[in-house]
């Protein structure tokens, strides 16, 4: 008789995990409150809802300023286009993230400089991002990543020596603060996403993070088709549309309601998911850094070691939580392996003039490549979310799979 699910057996926990995004009759009033006042688009802008929850979100991540926008992407771009960085320049970037990561530099006309991971946190490498900075070098872009965040130390350190921007990539980092300064507030900027699945969120938008006022105003420009954040001003911008409309705004401010709570239950839960997902043969945790000083994350990634696992990779080992009720995913691959990251297929100028240095087949980051490949698995958020009973399957499902791993079906990656 099998014992994994995946190959008939019973799973761990068919109930499943409580569901995302978590709404309620606040949620309906809000939208139906937008929808009865006929505006429903997000000029002038900010609208009132926007303007309501960039209040919200800057006062709790510690920044003077936010900015509400279309989505996690194009924040990246307006960042770079308000430092006036572009045609000629390079930005290095992680080889560990989602593709936006480096697009945005390509967006802006920029040249992404990819580097790989450090093998403790799978975040972007001090030491290589220093080896990468040349005279074209205009701007660093650290990813926070799962429950970790980028050595901010050693970036901000690099940057000033360089006199490089620093703009934080934070779409997994809601709420984390490093050495008591929120995530998104150390930078020049912090991008934050606010897509379906991320721990913030009203299905899509983006905002800003900055203390520069000078910044904050070049975006709000940017984004409001280059007008001037003062109608009275002339301080025009090259801009486009990138506004948010006012229903995704309010779903974001009745969210900020809620978020603190959920990061203080994800932070309790994970505590005790650590402590015992560490006992599981094949599985390592990344340690603790204490500079992190509020935790919060949108997944939380663990290594496999593949051999303690029969040999299966963590695509089959994800695959086999699924069937035992708990959501893993693996996510991002390198980006020296993503289908999404295609910069020939832009015909941006930049692509064209740099086609060898953008040419995945022509990278090489073995420590992102062995994380994305083959050892990283992404516990989702609602693992967090359902007390400690919770973990406990999550981690009873990884252990059980660790046990009969002579069941999986072992595939090539």
């Amino acid at each position: 008789m099998p014992e994994l699910a995946i190959n008939g057996g019973s799973p761990v926990r068919p109930q499943g995990y409580p569901a995302w995004p978590v709404w309620d009759e606040r949620d309906l009033a809000a939208v139906e409150a937008v929808v009865r006042s006929g505006n429903w688009g997000g000029f002038p802008e900010p609208g009132p809802n926007a303007a309501s929850f960039e209040e919200a979100f800057t006062t709790y991540q510690g920044a003077r300023f936010g900015i509400l926008m279309a989505n996690g992407t194009v924040t990246m771009e307006v960042a770079l286009k308000a430092l006036g960085i572009g045609w000629g320049d390079e930005v290095v970037v992680p080889a560990l993230t989602f593709a936006a990561t480096a697009y945005a530099p390509m967006a802006a006309g920029a040249l992404p400089v990819i580097v790989d991971v450090t093998q403790e946190t799978w975040t972007i490498d001090p030491d290589l991002v220093e080896a990468a900075i040349t005279e074209r070098t205009r701007a660093i872009v650290p990813v926070h990543l799962g429950q970790q965040m980028a050595d901010m130390d050693r970036i901000m350190d690099i940057a000033r020596k360089h006199a490089l921007a620093v703009i934080e990539d934070c779409a997994h980092a809601h709420g984390q603060q490093w050495k008591g300064r929120g995530a998104g507030c150390i930078g020049d900027f912090g991008s934050f996403s606010h897509q379906s699945s991320k721990i913030l969120t009203a299905g899509e938008g983006g905002t800003l993070l900055t203390n520069d006022e000078a910044l904050a105003r070049r975006a709000h420009s940017i984004i409001d088709c280059g007008r001037p954040k003062d109608p009275d001003e002339k301080d025009y911008t090259f801009g486009a549309n990138y506004r948010l409309g006012e229903l995704h705004a309010a779903l974001l401010a009745v969210a900020m309601e809620r978020f603190p709570h959920q990061v203080a239950e994800r932070a309790e839960n994970a505590e005790h998911f650590e402590e015992l997902v560490g006992q599981v043969p094949g599985v390592r945790i990344m340690p603790h850094d204490p500079r992190i000083t509020r935790w919060s994350f949108y997944n939380y990634i663990l290594a496999i070691d593949p051999d303690a696992f029969g040999g299966a990779t963590n695509e089959v080992v994800c695959e086999a939580l699924g069937a035992e009720g708990v959501p893993g995913e693996v996510q991002y691959p390198p980006m020296s392996r993503y289908d999404l990251f295609q910069p020939s297929l832009s015909q941006l100028p930049v692509a064209v003039e740099f086609a060898d240095r953008l040419d995945p087949a022509k990278m090489s980051f073995p420590v992102a490549e062995a994380a994305g490949l083959r050892e990283s698995i992404y516990f989702q958020e609602n693992t967090f979310r359902a007390g400690r009973q919770g973990v406990e399957d999550a981690v009873e499902a990884l252990a059980k799979i660790q046990r009969h791993a002579n069941e999986l079906t072992v595939r090539d990656s």
